[in-house]
């Protein structure tokens, strides 16, 4: 009753096949699934050191540089900008207020960019049976959750310990808005995957597409003062959201009135489970072209 085809490119698959003979094909089948499950955290992390060494260098300075690279640029955008805008739409540090709003957002889109290209950046291994598109995506999702929160702590460490602006946060908060940010990501990562692979034109498209996200966001201003209808338009994006909860949880008498959690998640489901069924039915046809 069993596809055994599905196993037979597999060692363990092998090992399925010649033990399921004894009649015991409960046991063998639990001995199967628990095999399936440790060769895909080793094949994971197995990606993730990969993706480490191809992408950052090959030594742990390459990784540092690719953590300290973005905090650098972040820090230069911030003292740039406080010398236009001395007084902030929020507090009294547009430091602390651009870099809540940016690292938001970045947590997000990071996410959806580094999962879109999971595929192509791993084709060369996927050829393996103990490899699937899956894993890919799974560890650049993780890598990518990792990279962001050194930057975040180092960059709020910078702004607390440096720059002396005193804040309180809430955790609850950000673990919200980390959830958010990590739903949007992968809904729209898993998506783009498919669509990127599919149109190569696409990825040109996303490109210019996302790029005016940092200022339809509320990166760089508050949600609230924008005129209407405008203001409506724009809670149409979740990325509005995710911002708005990352700033409820560094200013504890900012309202947030508009932020919708329900609205975030329903948002990126349907595009989480569309892109995994389309990549899970395709992904084979999109490895050959």
């Amino acid at each position: 009753p069993f596809a055994y085809r599905d196993f037979l490119d597999d060692k363990t698959g092998i090992s399925w096949l010649h033990t399921s003979r004894s009649g015991d094909l409960s046991a063998t089948f639990a001995s199967y699934s628990h095999d399936r499950g440790f060769r895909t955290a080793r094949a994971v992390l197995a990606l993730m050191l990969r993706e480490m060494s191809t992408t950052y260098g090959r030594s742990v300075g390459g990784y540092v540089w690719a953590i300290l690279q973005p905090v650098a640029m972040i820090s230069v955008m911030v003292i740039a900008f406080s010398l236009v805008m001395r007084t902030p739409h929020l507090g009294t540090s547009f430091a602390l207020f651009y870099t809540t709003g940016f690292l938001a957002f970045q947590f997000g889109l990071g996410i959806a960019d580094n999962i879109a290209t999971s595929i192509r950046q791993s084709r060369p291994l996927l050829g393996y049976p103990a490899v699937t598109f899956l894993d890919a995506i799974i560890a650049r999702l993780l890598l990518t959750m990792l990279t962001k929160i050194v930057i975040s702590t180092i960059l709020f460490g910078g702004v607390y310990f440096l720059l002396g602006v005193q804040f309180t946060v809430d955790a609850r908060l950000v673990a919200s808005t980390l959830a958010m940010a990590t739903a949007v990501g992968v809904g729209l990562g898993m998506m783009n995957c498919y669509l990127m692979n599919l149109m190569p034109v696409y990825e040109q498209v996303w490109a210019i597409v996302s790029r005016p996200l940092i200022l339809a966001s509320g990166v760089l201003f508050l949600h609230d003062r924008m005129p209407e209808p405008l203001r409506s338009w724009l809670e149409w994006n979740p990325f509005v959201h995710i911002v708005g909860e990352m700033r409820k949880a560094f200013y504890p008498l900012y309202d947030g009135y508009y932020i919708d959690h329900l609205y975030v998640y329903l948002f990126s489901l349907p595009l989480a489970v569309l892109g995994f069924l389309l990549l899970y039915r395709h992904h084979r046809t999109l490895l050959q072209g």
